[in-house]
């Protein structure tokens, strides 16, 4: 049984920084693309950004690019979402999925909700003004 379980989230100022986790298990982590999303309240999930199995191809969206790093450690089985310089608008539940991409970099549709195969349950992050 395929597990991801997110965790790292809470209540920060803007300016501040968190680190999320997601575990993985249940799979083969290296075959596998890992996707960060995010769902603010009344809004549809977004796409964040994304790291290939290797870990050397990463992708983000601009609103995020520069404050936000994605990493992986494959021997622990768990990716991350290094998030500094929150703003308030970064509020939202933040999700890990999992995209089976064995052997290769992102795909095209990297940013699309339906190319994941697993997904967590969800933290929540809170950005205080």
């Amino acid at each position: 049984q395929v597990q991801l379980v997110e965790s790292g989230g809470g209540l920060v100022r803007a300016g501040g920084s968190l680190r999320l986790s997601c575990a993985a298990s249940g799979l083969t982590f290296t075959d596998y693309a890992m996707g960060w999303f995010r769902q603010a309240r009344g809004k549809e999930r977004e796409f964040v950004g994304a790291i290939s199995w290797s870990g050397g191809t990463t992708y983000y969206i601009d609103s995020v690019k520069g404050r936000f790093t994605i990493s992986r450690d494959n021997a622990k089985n768990t990716v991350y979402l290094q998030m500094n310089s929150l703003k308030p608008e970064d509020t939202a539940v933040y999700y890990c999925a999992a995209d089976y991409l064995p052997g290769v970099g992102l795909r095209v549709g990297v940013a699309s909700l339906h190319e994941y195969d697993y997904w967590g349950q969800g933290t929540q992050v809170t950005v205080s003004s």
